[in-house]
C-alpha cells in the first residue's frame, strides 16, 4: 500500500504506507524471483486526481518496473 502522500487518489486513505521508491524496490525484488508470475495495480480513483499527477506516477512506476524486469540479471 502506498502512503497517501504518494498517491492521494484512493477511496480509502490509510495512515502509513510505502513511498514510490520503496514500492519500486519491492517490485523489482519480487519480479526478479522465479516464483513471481506478475502483479496487479489497483485502487486508483481518477475523480480524486484532477491534475492526473497520480496517474502519471502510476504509469512511470509500471514503465520502470517493466523496464527493470527486462534487464538481464548481473
Amino acid at each position: 500500500m502506498l502512503a497517501t502522500g504518494a498517491l492521494a487518489a484512493v477511496d480509502y486513505p490509510q495512515p502509513g504506507g510505502l513511498t514510490w521508491g520503496q514500492l519500486a524496490g519491492l517490485t523489482a525484488t519480487a519480479l526478479a524471483t522465479d516464483g513471481c508470475a506478475g502483479w496487479s495495480v489497483c485502487i486508483y480513483n481518477p475523480d480524486l486526481d484532477p491534475g492526473r499527477d497520480g496517474a502519471d506516477a502510476i504509469i512511470s512506476y509500471i514503465i520502470q518496473a517493466i523496464t527493470a524486469s527486462d534487464q538481464p540479471a548481473r
